[in-house]
């Protein structure tokens, strides 16, 4: 089995800093899928409150991973898409979409 190299600097710990949480994930998927409204967002991720889903909205955008487009209209119209940099992370969600669909049957809490 392949291993990990050691590295004192883990490469990986600011991207898991970066998606960490039950929804920023969820988030990056639906914007895969296509720029949003924040209500839209809101309506896709099901069980999400206004102040998580703002939370985790900004926390994406300081990473660099989403983008907000205010058009500075009344009433306001504010559209979410991913950055240049979330979008380099499709082909990682479809890799975990793999994994998680070759392992459903082993992965504890599964629905």
């Amino acid at each position: 089995m392949a291993q990990l190299e050691p590295d004192e600097n883990c490469l990986v710990e600011p991207l898991i800093e970066a998606i960490s949480g039950k929804w920023k994930l969820l988030v990056i998927y639906w914007l895969a899928q296509e720029t949003s409204r924040f209500n839209q967002l809101q309506r896709n991720l099901g069980n999400i409150t206004h102040r998580t889903l703002t939370r985790q909205l900004n926390e994406l955008q300081e990473a660099g991973i989403v983008s907000r487009k205010d058009f500075k209209t009344i009433p306001p119209h504010v559209e979410y898409s991913l950055t240049p940099l979330g979008q380099s992370l499709i082909p990682l969600l479809r890799a975990m979409h793999d994994w998680a669909a070759a392992h459903a049957d082993k992965l504890v809490g599964k629905k």
